[in-house]
């Protein structure tokens, strides 16, 4: 897997800020309630989006990408290839 930046420095600044901004919080409400397994996980998640911010890769936004990059280069099935790809003379499924 190439890991290549897939996101831009303002989006990058944006994350690394909402992430550390998330993380403080849920560090802080697991010092005053240290039961609950819930802030452990959205310190987790905090902490995803800051390393998402200073590698410059999102996951996710790679996944969108790489299924767009397929959706374009992926042909129309239409069947037997009477009307050769004309998208127009398909018609919707009707079950009545």
């Amino acid at each position: 897997m190439n890991v290549t930046k897939n996101i831009g420095i303002l989006n990058a600044l944006i994350r690394i800020t909402i992430g550390l901004t998330i993380l403080s919080w849920s560090t802080a409400k697991m010092v005053k309630f240290p039961w609950r397994d819930s802030y452990l996980f959205i310190a987790i998640c905090g902490a995803m989006k800051v390393a998402e911010g200073i590698v410059r890769f999102c996951p996710v936004t790679a996944l969108f990408q790489r299924y767009q990059e397929m959706d374009q280069e992926k042909p129309l099935a239409l069947g037997d290839g009477s009307n050769d790809g004309n998208v127009d003379e398909v018609l919707p499924y009707n079950p009545t």
